[in-house]
């Protein structure tokens, strides 16, 4: 065998190699990925059940039901809404400060037979300006927001907001 041949053997092993320890790598991860999907895309492409994954849109206004406790734990109920469609959601544990009726939310669990999003954990935005990409992203498909016409709307606007009508001047800066 020339040495051509054997460098040319060697570096296929080693490309083989590196893509088999890719490709097991990313078979392991799979489990673990989380998706992050907004109320429309579960209502038209449902993930599979007891898949995990990660809602995001805005807390719906006047969708916040305390009831009481489970297990020592507050249970707290709400929708989320990316201003087309809303999920209902089921939390029970401490909310996050920030979290209230209008403003951002990820929340990441699993959606039951009955359509009820069961999170497991609740990420509220941290200030006025930040929206998380995904809101932002499920925002534009949603045709509530486009960039180019400025700022996004005000989160309180969010899930009032007519599809077909622009979002309303904002008033400042």
């Amino acid at each position: 065998m020339t040495r051509k041949r054997r460098r040319i053997w060697i570096l296929l092993l080693c490309a083989l190699g590196l893509g088999s320890a890719t490709a097991l790598t990313l078979t392991a991860f799979r489990d673990n990925l989380v998706f992050f999907f907004s109320p429309s895309d579960i209502l038209a492409n449902p993930p599979g059940e007891g898949r995990a994954f990660r809602l995001g849109g805005l807390v719906e206004a006047g969708s916040v039901e305390r009831h009481g406790e489970y297990q020592g734990r507050p249970a707290i109920r709400f929708r989320v809404t990316d201003g087309a469609n809303a999920i209902s959601v089921v939390f029970t544990g401490v909310l996050p400060d920030l979290f209230r009726e209008g403003q951002g939310v990820v929340t990441q669990g699993v959606l039951g037979p009955d359509g009820v999003f069961r999170a497991r954990e609740v990420l509220a935005r941290h200030d006025e300006t930040y929206m998380p990409p995904e809101v932002a992203d499920a925002l534009k498909r949603a045709g509530h927001w486009n960039p180019a016409q400025g700022a996004a709307p005000p989160a309180a606007q969010w899930n009032t907001l007519d599809p077909g009508r622009p979002a309303p001047p904002r008033s400042g800066s």
